[in-house]
């Protein structure tokens, strides 16, 4: 984990979920939303989207229709995370 961010067991959780490999296919969007609130900025914009700016990078997160992330969102967390220096212990 990067030095400086503290993640509480929840957010440890989150993380380890979605470097999981083979992808899991349940990680829901409302603890996906916690951790990067913890962990970067973001904004809510129209029609369910979120700008998260987390290090040097900004992407635009649709909200997912159902509960779970799908496998798209988790491999551009894992980008995003991994270039902030966020990852499994």
């Amino acid at each position: 984990m990067t030095d400086g961010i503290k993640l509480d067991a929840h957010h440890r959780k989150t993380v380890e979920k979605i470097f999981t490999h083979p992808t899991s296919h349940n990680i829901q969007w409302h603890d996906v939303l916690s951790l990067l609130r913890a962990v970067a900025e973001v904004e809510e914009t129209h029609e369910g989207r979120y700008r998260v700016t987390l290090g040097p990078e900004t992407e635009t997160l649709p909200e997912p229709k159902g509960t779970d992330i799908d496998i798209q969102m988790v491999v551009d967390l894992r980008r995003m995370l991994k270039g902030a220096g966020i990852g499994p212990e």
